[in-house]
């Protein structure tokens, strides 16, 4: 779990302790959950290869996180299509190109 600062730490607090009461309608959450599960449905399917190192971290990484690794690798390529991939250390989406390595030619 990463870090938390104070004010997410005094928010686990409450939520703990049961001090949080949701502010949400009812017409709010039922359209939440809408789009939630239109969101997650998954019509189509992707065969990649990764190098051997590459899976293990991102298994390792999604381990860290409490979910699988495939759900990870949807999660980071979903925010790279829709411009929302933030470079590490950052606010700023990534620059155009950002990830792509180019193969010298032998």
């Amino acid at each position: 779990m990463p870090k938390l600062d104070a004010y997410e730490s005094d928010v686990l607090a409450a939520f703990e302790k049961g001090r949080l009461q949701s502010v949400a309608t009812k017409a709010e959450l039922a359209k939440a959950r809408a789009a939630a599960r239109a969101t997650a449905i998954k019509d189509r399917r992707v065969n990649i290869r990764l190098t051997s190192g590459d899976l293990q971290d991102i298994q390792t990484r999604a381990l860290e996180e409490g979910m699988p690794y495939q759900t990870l690798i949807a999660s980071v390529l979903h925010k790279y299509a829709t411009g929302r991939l933030v470079e590490a250390g950052t606010q700023e989406p990534a620059p155009e190109g950002y990830g792509t390595r180019r193969r010298r030619k032998a």
